[in-house]
């Protein structure tokens, strides 16, 4: 990456990762759930009442992205929009997370409201930031991009947990007057962090051209869902795409199952939450480092294979869950998941986004979005059923390897070389004077205010 202009491109593209990985630490997985329930319960919901209301809450957030997803990635295609969407959805997110010190005590619908749009601002402006990953990379770079994103985002958003715990657990030091007090805090410092780191990306990365129609007109809405009609027929063209899809609906279901499900299981099993946060804190720092080694592995073994030792480490992770019993434990397997979670979550990122058509490179991530969200229901479902049915989550955390045993089965049968090939023929249909590149790259200049 010698090209001084096309370095800043991608960094700047990468801190947005830096960006918003502290809302996903610091909201989503830290401070927002027990606030939450507090808020819940002090609107007269029992204990068990407040923990499905939240339950609730996250499923209905992924539900609102899923419809939406397709929809909006067609039109970001057809309008040549992936950045102003990136924007608009990052803008909202940033808001509505200002906006969570503003419900007191028992306003938990407000709270729910509030951060439902949210959590559409982040996981929305994702799909079209992912989507301006092909137009950017260029040939070689994909996979080493897209894990360098996920490595700032550990960085980023473990930095910002830190000082957010800190101010939580010792508001005093801080001048702050309580508890309830710092979390607040905590969630104008997302809302900061998040704004401010994402400004790079808007200054230094182009919007890629529009798609084969042209700019939006009066009929935007109509041929972009006619594009996402496309899309799924597309699938049957792109067959080793398609392929890879199902394999990622299997084995990002575990993924996300162990995400979700975590710190309830160690609160089942009585590990004390100092000692989880501790732990989401060493997730963070060890996935730094990890996902860059991913993105050097996968530039040697190549990203599927990388990818698939990945998934080995998450099926020894779900059997050690089982054996489980003590705080040390949970650290153990807290630093397992740090050493596979960003490689693998990055490396199925990069892959799927070359395997897709850069001129519908939105259409496909939105596509891409939504199916897994619509797919993950299946394992907190398996967990559920496990639980109810043994009365022992340690059975519903061993459970979960079928899902890394079948998904890398699937993968396994990923012919990458033709799925590429594939993507690199639709391609050269759309423009096949490569003028697109060259309207990229004279973009890039422009952006930087001067030749190369």
């Amino acid at each position: 990456m010698s090209d001084p202009t096309y370095r800043k491109t991608v960094n700047a593209w990468c801190l947005y990762d830096w960006a918003n990985s502290a809302f996903a630490a610091t909201v989503m997985a830290a401070l927002f759930p027990p606030f939450y329930r507090s808020l819940a319960k002090a609107g007269g919901l029992a204990p068990h009442q407040a923990t499905a209301a939240w339950g609730y809450t996250t499923a209905f957030a992924l539900l609102l992205i899923a419809l939406a997803a397709p929809i909006l990635g067609a039109v970001a295609d057809h309008t040549g929009s992936k950045k102003r969407f990136t924007a608009f959805f990052a803008g909202l997110g940033v808001l509505a997370t200002l906006c969570l010190v503003i419900p007191g005590p028992g306003a938990w619908r407000l709270a729910t409201a509030v951060f439902l749009l949210g959590n559409l601002g982040f996981a929305g402006a994702n799909i079209f930031y992912d989507a301006l990953l092909p137009h950017l990379a260029r040939e070689g770079d994909m996979d080493r991009i897209s894990t360098r994103g996920f490595a700032m985002g550990y960085l980023g958003g473990g930095i910002l947990l830190v000082v957010n715990a800190a101010w939580v657990m010792k508001p005093g030091w801080f001048s702050m007057p309580d508890t309830a007090f710092a979390v607040k805090a905590s969630f104008v410092s997302v809302a900061a962090w998040w704004g401010l780191f994402s400004v790079p990306l808007f200054r230094r990365v182009p919007e890629p051209p529009a798609g084969r129609n042209g700019s939006a007109g009066r009929g935007v809405l109509r041929a972009s869902l006619a594009r996402l009609a496309q899309t799924c027929r597309d699938l049957v063209r792109y067959r080793q795409l398609a392929l890879f899809l199902v394999a990622f609906w299997i084995y990002n279901d575990g993924i996300g199952t162990i995400i979700k499900m975590a710190t309830a299981y160690g609160d089942e099993i009585g590990i004390g939450v100092g000692h989880m946060t501790a732990a989401l804190v060493l997730t963070q720092f060890v996935g730094f480092p990890c996902t860059l080694f991913f993105g050097r592995l996968a530039g040697g073994v190549g990203a599927k294979k990388a990818l698939l030792g990945g998934l080995g480490v998450y099926a020894l992770i779900s059997l050690g869950g089982y054996f489980m019993r003590t705080p040390a434990h949970f650290y153990v397997l807290a630093l397992a998941v740090g050493t596979v979670q960003g490689g693998t979550q990055a490396l199925s990122r990069s892959l799927f986004g070359s395997m897709v058509p850069k001129h519908k490179s939105a259409e496909f991530f939105g596509f891409f979005s939504t199916t897994a969200k619509f797919a993950g229901i299946a394992g907190p479902l398996l967990f559920a059923l496990v639980s109810q049915w043994t009365g022992n989550s340690r059975l519903s955390i061993v459970a979960l390897i079928v899902f890394f045993v079948l998904g890398a089965a699937v993968l396994c049968c990923v012919d990458v070389d033709e799925g590429r090939n594939a993507a690199g023929d639709g391609r050269a249909g759309h423009d096949p004077s490569g003028r697109q590149r060259a309207e990229l790259e004279i973009r890039i200049r422009h952006a930087h205010g001067g030749g190369l």
